[in-house]
C-alpha cells in the first residue's frame, strides 16, 4: 500500500521526500474530504484524492526548492485550506524541525480546520486568525501566496507590513507573464522562474529586494 501511495507522488522524486511524508500528505487529503462535507475548504468540483493530490498537494509542494532554510520562520498569507502552509509543514518535518509556518486565515472555521490538522499531524505551525493587511511590522523568512490576491497588492503588503524578510514565492497562472510584465512597470525587484510540475501554463516567482519604482 505504502508503495502506491508513494507512485502517486512520482513528480516530487526529485525532492527526495520521505515515505512519512507522503502519508502524511495523505493523511491531510483524508481530513480535507471529511471537512468538506461541512464547509468549503476546496471547490467541490476537485474534492478527489487524486485531484487533491495533483492539483494542491503536489503543485505547492513544489514551492520547497524556493524555502530558505536558514530562517525559522515561514508565512503563508491567506492560507486558506492549507497550501502551501500545511504542506510546508508537513515537510518540514523531515528537513528543518525547527521552521515555524506561520499562517494568516482570517475565516474561523477554516483556521479551526488548519488547527485540527496540526495537532492531528504534529505540525510546527502558527495560525493567525486574522486579516494580514490589518498586522504590522512583521518579520518572516520566506512569504509565500497562493491564490491570495493579485501581484502588486502582494507586494504592496509586504513593502508596507514587514520589517524584514528573505524572499516571496508566488504560484502564477496561465495569464502571469503578462502581469509580471506589467507589475515591473512599477516595482524594482529580483525575480527567478520555476515552470510548474502540474501545469503546462503554471509556473513559480521567487522574489527578493522588492521595492516600489518613483515614478515622475
Amino acid at each position: 500500500m505504502k508503495d502506491e501511495i508513494i507512485r502517486k507522488y512520482s513528480a516530487l522524486n526529485h525532492l527526495n521526500v520521505s515515505r512519512e511524508t507522503f502519508l502524511d500528505f495523505e493523511t491531510f487529503i483524508s481530513m480535507i474530504i471529511d471537512k468538506n462535507k461541512e464547509i468549503n475548504i476546496i471547490s467541490k468540483e476537485t474534492c478527489q484524492n487524486d485531484t487533491i493530490r495533483m492539483r494542491h498537494i503536489i503543485d505547492t509542494a513544489q514551492a520547497i526548492d524556493f524555502v530558505n532554510l536558514n530562517s525559522n520562520t515561514t508565512s503563508d498569507l491567506g492560507t486558506g485550506g492549507g497550501m502551501p502552509g500545511i504542506v510546508m509543514a508537513i515537510m518540514m518535518k523531515r528537513i528543518k524541525k525547527d521552521m515555524k509556518l506561520i499562517l494568516y486565515e482570517k475565516s474561523y472555521h477554516k483556521s479551526t480546520f488548519l488547527r485540527e490538522v496540526s495537532k492531528k499531524l504534529n505540525l510546527e505551525t502558527e495560525i493567525i486568525q486574522k486579516n494580514v493587511f490589518n498586522e504590522k511590522k512583521l518579520d518572516s523568512g520566506t512569504i509565500m501566496a497562493r491564490a491570495f490576491k493579485p501581484l502588486p497588492i502582494i507586494l504592496d503588503l509586504i513593502n508596507k507590513n514587514f520589517n524584514t524578510y528573505k524572499n516571496l514565492i508566488l504560484f502564477m497562472g496561465k495569464n502571469g507573464k503578462k502581469t509580471l510584465k506589467e507589475t515591473l512597470i512599477e516595482w524594482n525587484f529580483e525575480y527567478t522562474e520555476k515552470k510548474s510540475l502540474t501545469s503546462n501554463e503554471s509556473f513559480l516567482l521567487n522574489i527578493k529586494n522588492i521595492k516600489k519604482k518613483t515614478l515622475n
